[in-house]
């Protein structure tokens, strides 16, 4: 059993402080993932204009980062998957576009339909 004390000169209901705590630690953790999975230690760039453009991507790719953690959960994917697991699954599956057509799906073993994210049931994110 954990006991966990916070302690506020702010923030006086313990329900809010709990709350409040548990956002920030997803900030935290969001901001690890920067570092560690989308390589945001060094943001050596030439020009503003490359740096905006680096952290957007950087953003973006946190976005969906979020969105897969989240479906993992909710589909209970981490009992089986540690997430870099289940992307290296996923990393094979390609998708072929051609003007006016809609885009295709290349062969997809039966180990990643079983693991599809979207095959849960979970939308695309739009």
């Amino acid at each position: 059993m954990a006991i966990l004390f916070l302690i506020s000169n702010a923030v006086k209901d313990p329900v809010e402080a709990l709350h409040l705590y548990r956002n920030k630690d997803l900030i935290e953790k969001a901001f690890g993932d920067l570092k560690e999975r989308l390589n945001m230690r060094r943001t050596s760039v030439f020009s503003e204009e490359n740096l905006e453009g680096k952290l957007f991507i950087q953003f973006s790719a946190l976005y969906y980062l979020s969105y897969i953690k989240k479906a993992m959960t909710d589909h209970n994917l981490f009992k089986k998957y540690t997430m870099q697991k289940l992307l290296d699954e996923l990393d094979i599956i390609e998708c072929f576009m051609r003007e006016g057509k809609q885009p295709q799906l290349g062969e997809i073993n039966n180990k990643n339909k079983t693991i599809s994210i979207h095959g849960n049931g979970v939308d695309r994110p739009t």
